[in-house]
């Protein structure tokens, strides 16, 4: 079933697990509804997410849901709610998910509070499903039912000048844009030097380091050189934020986190997913299969696509998964897994992006 086949829920201004009360869930369902104890699940960067079992005499009510809530962590939910991923979140839920055809969980409630800035999703729970692994990568089975979920998110609304009204999705093509995340990224630059130099160096050579240098010089072209059609994009594709069929069974892949939607160009997604989603080289041998794979899927959905436009585009937007990398590593609280992740995904993006000569393609 689609996401966002929500009822309407009581909102309250501070959500919290404690506030979720048996009333609350009941309202939700429009049913007699009893909460169990709730577990953690999943490894949040800047929220919590908790799987809650339900009881109920109806057969309407799931066994379980898996509840997403503001962090706990005062660094990542003050990042959370001045990032508007929160917000974000609540919004393509609620309003844009229904428009596209990418697996999502079914949401049955979701709510942003704005003045304080909680928020709290409710999703089908898509166990027996497992969540990838950014550390370990995936195979090539993995990266295409990625790639096909891909194309089922950008198709339906590529192109659609609709999506200038949709207020809430992230657009970064402005010169301002750019200024704002050329500060952040100088801003932030040393410390994520600091804590990865040395795994760069190991792993991509002195040339790595440099092009965090070099790609600094270049964001502003970078940024104001996106170019059209523009789509509904994820933002943030990759494993950690999916979930695929495991032995028990589960759905193909489910593409879950969309804090960071918005209105791009599509073949970022792209790059940013196989730059860091295969080990190198799983990378180097599968990514001209996996980006003819987007195109021909973009194809027999009707989208009209020059493959060679594609692929050189593909090779300019590996730096989108290394400004992720810089910046997002220093904004979000720090796990001894956060910083294995960070590490994965900051010396793939680069070499990478030094495979694709990227700089060699932003003027």
């Amino acid at each position: 079933m689609r996401a966002s086949d929500y009822r309407q829920g009581v909102a309250i201004e501070n959500y919290t697990q404690e506030n979720l009360t048996d009333e609350w869930w009941s309202t939700i369902f429009g049913l007699s509804v009893k909460a169990g104890t709730a577990a953690a699940i999943g490894d949040g960067l800047v929220g919590m997410n908790i799987r809650v079992p339900l009881s109920s005499d109806s057969a309407d009510v799931p066994s379980s849901v898996v509840v997403k809530l503001a962090s706990n962590d005062p660094t990542s939910r003050f990042t959370g709610i001045t990032l508007r991923n929160y917000e974000r979140e609540v919004k393509f839920y609620n309003n844009l998910a229904a428009t596209v055809d990418i697996r999502t969980p079914r949401c049955f409630y979701a709510d942003w509070h704005e003045t304080a800035g909680d928020f709290v999703i409710v999703l089908e729970d898509m166990s027996p499903a497992e969540q990838g692994n950014q550390i370990t990568g995936c195979k090539l089975g993995h990266a295409e039912a990625a790639i096909d979920e891909l194309v089922a998110l950008h198709a339906p609304r590529w192109n659609d000048p609709a999506l200038w009204e949709v207020d809430f999705l992230q657009r970064r093509a402005t010169a301002e844009d750019a200024s704002i995340l050329q500060m952040m990224y100088s801003g932030v630059k040393s410390a994520f030097l600091d804590t990865f130099g040395d795994a760069i160096t190991a792993t991509c050579g002195e040339s790595g380091v440099d092009f965090v240098h070099q790609l600094e010089k270049v964001l502003t072209q970078y940024v104001c050189e996106r170019e059209e059609p523009f789509t509904v994009v994820h933002g943030d594709f990759r494993l950690d934020n999916m979930l695929f069929a495991s032995a028990q069974g589960g759905a193909k892949c489910v593409v879950v986190d969309w804090q960071t939607p918005g209105h791009g160009n599509g073949i970022a997604d792209l790059a940013y997913f196989i730059g860091a989603g295969l080990v190198l080289q799983d990378r180097r041998a599968h990514e001209q299969q996996l980006v003819d794979r987007y195109i021909a899927g973009l194809q027999s959905q009707g989208v009209v696509v020059d493959a060679d436009w594609v692929h050189q585009l593909y090779r300019r937007e590996a730096a989108a998964g290394v400004l992720m990398s810089v910046v997002a590593s220093q904004i979000v609280q720090r796990t001894d897994r956060g910083d294995q992740m960070f590490t994965a995904m900051a010396t793939r993006h680069i070499q990478h992006a030094l495979d694709s000569e990227t700089l060699s393609l932003i003027s």
